[in-house]
């Protein structure tokens, strides 16, 4: 293998881009018009433009213009599209995955469940056969992308035909499975590594249950709950239905452990690298990327399952471009400053002043944490998410924190679909606040158009008056040992935007980056916004809950009614999606539709007002 090409972009493409380096291997990027710039492009040898990622014949013939003998598909695009399997066959182009027949065997669900009841590896029961509740999801994809949780008859219907849309959309496939529904339940994989001389080994089991709507958040290795026993079922079930399939490169087999009966059951299996394939190769030692490059490259694997074994713990948090304290909406923009936290591993692909947009998936980086046990491992990534600070767009690295801090995920008691029944608490914004005045009293305070960030020089006489700074109240802020709400203040550090303050007689750190009329902080991960007032600027007046704005940027996908059409509390207006997301707006009371501006097709930023429901007299 002389030349790669990496049909994909961001982290991944990077990730992969590394290790393909370290081997001497040449890169190829592909790009879209939206892409142009991007990281990736930067990374690699030779880059080829291509109308869309999705194309396979655009991608195929990228790949052969550049006289590559391989194509890394990385995760999600065209990872497990059986047909781009074949038409690199065609061209005499390997895959660095296994071959079309076998994507088309267990790439899809619906497949994929008969091969595992023919290999004795124990199933989700049907959802018509077990009752309701009922999940129903994509046959042809995943990622929680085409799921929907049903628990009534009635519901059904709506819920598959929303699941159908989703999946049409990001799988081009709207076939769908229905299953019984596991309240609470354990999400355990396994990753699994073939070769093409009869070869199958395990690389030991991950733990995924930390999920929102089906799509993983925090991901771990090894799982911390199960029993040797279900350890011992989960990897040996894995190895025999790879090799049953005949199954060659890496792939991972997802199980279902459920809470109340103890029994696993097989969910899919995923033909390709897995987002979370970083905390297995932490805890084993290996470079999955590197055996993958082998073994499509004809080379036997250079590991027995004897060979494998796992040493300590690692846990990854996966960083969206979405308010998680808002709805989990997607969100979009640019960024401002971007710094990622040292010491631990970061895949990412996110710089300062990069265009965010929700033309594609909202991940934006991986934090991965090693540590001696999952205690030392969960401390570490609580230290590295404090130390993660995106500005400019809101992501969810705020939630993270909260939640690996948390006493469930210490305890390890998150199954499935705790995210779904609970609430993590939103950060209170005080600490923020007195960051965002002791900055701005200090920007006050210079006469020259110095920077604020600089040491305490010297002075004579008392100290300099208090500046008051106005933020939503009044706060006073004294420059060098000021006192808000009656807290005493003190500057410890001060240098790019990065800020210590003593507080109370604790120190705290933050990142703050003030403008004329906005600034922002980011606290334990969490971006905060404050608008500083223009006492001579017109101010708007909250209309009430009829104005139905867009709470998200992105695509209106349906329109269902019309201006002066009657409508009930709860019916759906309009459908918009986002990064793959579909969101039901609905009418908050019984009204009258008036002022309907949202059009299908069209696009809409965050805020854009909709229509409105005028209440009945």
């Amino acid at each position: 293998m002389h030349t790669l090409l990496v049909a994909n972009r961001g982290e991944i493409a990077l990730r992969v881009m590394r290790t393909a380096a370290r081997l001497g291997i040449r890169t190829v990027a592909i790009y879209t018009d939206l892409d142009t710039t991007a990281p990736h492009v930067r990374a690699a040898d030779e880059a080829r433009h291509v109308s869309s990622y999705l194309d396979i014949d655009a991608v195929v013939a990228a790949a052969q213009a550049a006289g590559a003998d391989a194509v890394h598909p990385g995760y999600g695009f065209l990872s497990e599209r059986a047909a781009f399997a074949r038409a690199l066959e065609a061209a005499g182009i390997t895959l660095v995955g296994p071959s079309a027949d076998v994507m088309d065997a267990m790439g899809r669900k619906d497949a994929a469940r008969e091969i595992a009841v023919a290999a004795g590896v124990p199933v989700v029961p049907r959802g018509e056969d077990a009752g309701f509740p009922v999940l129903v999801k994509a046959a042809a994809g995943g990622g929680g992308k085409g799921m929907r949780v049903v628990r009534e008859e009635s519901e059904l219907e709506e819920a598959k035909a929303a699941a159908a849309r989703e999946a049409l959309s990001a799988f081009g496939d709207d076939t769908l499975l229905v299953e019984k529904y596991v309240e609470r339940g354990r999400h355990i994989e396994v990753q699994v590594l073939a070769d093409a001389h009869g070869n199958v080994v395990h690389l030991f089991e991950r733990d995924c249950s930390t999920q929102r709507r089906h799509q993983k958040v925090l991901e771990e290795a090894p799982a911390p709950t199960i029993t040797p026993e279900v350890r011992a079922l989960v990897t040996g079930s894995a190895v025999a239905l790879a090799k049953h399939v005949g199954y060659r490169n890496a792939g991972t087999v997802e199980f279902l452990l459920d809470d109340a009966t103890g029994e696993a059951y097989f969910l899919e299996m995923n033909t390709r690298l897995q987002v979370e394939h970083p905390v297995t190769e932490a805890i084993t030692g290996t470079d999955l990327v590197e055996l993958q490059l082998r073994v499509a490259d004809g080379e036997p694997l250079p590991i027995t399952q004897h060979d494998v074994t796992a040493t300590g713990h690692a846990i990854e948090a996966r960083v969206y471009a979405e308010d998680s304290f808002h709805g989990f909406l997607p969100q979009a923009g640019r960024t401002s400053i971007v710094r990622w936290p040292e010491g631990v591993r970061v895949d990412h692909a996110l710089e300062p002043e990069q265009v965010v947009s929700t033309s594609y998936d909202p991940m934006l980086g991986k934090i991965i944490v090693h540590g001696s046990d999952r205690e030392a491992a969960r401390r570490a990534l609580v230290a590295a998410l404090d130390h993660t600070a995106i500005l400019g767009l809101t992501t969810n690295v705020g939630f993270l924190r909260a939640l690996a801090a948390s006493d469930e995920f210490r305890d390890a008691t998150i199954d499935t679909a705790w995210l779904d029944r609970n609430t993590v608490p939103a950060p209170d914004d005080e600490l923020p606040r007195v960051f965002v005045a002791w900055v701005s009293a200090m920007l006050a305070a210079l006469e020259d158009g110095d920077q604020p960030f600089r040491s305490d020089g010297w002075r004579s006489g008392a100290d300099p008056a208090p500046t008051i700074v106005e933020l939503d109240r009044p706060v006073v802020v004294d420059r060098y040992a000021g006192r808000v709400d009656d807290l005493p203040v003190r500057q410890v550090y001060g240098a790019n935007h990065t800020l210590t303050l003593e507080v109370g007689g604790e120190l705290r750190t933050a990142v703050v980056n003030v403008q004329p009329h906005v600034a922002e902080v980011a606290y334990r991960g969490q971006r905060f916004v404050f608008e500083r007032p223009d006492v001579f600027g017109d101010h708007a007046v909250d209309v009430g809950g009829g104005v139905i704005t867009a709470p998200m940027p992105g695509t209106v996908l349906d329109v269902r009614v019309a201006d002066g059409e009657l409508v009930e509390a709860g019916q759906v207006l309009v459908v918009l999606e986002a990064m793959k997301m579909e969101l039901s707006l609905k009418a908050p009371f019984d009204g009258t539709v008036s002022g309907l501006s949202a059009t299908t097709g069209g696009q809409v930023a965050l805020g854009h007002t909709l229509l409105e429901v005028e209440p009945h007299e």
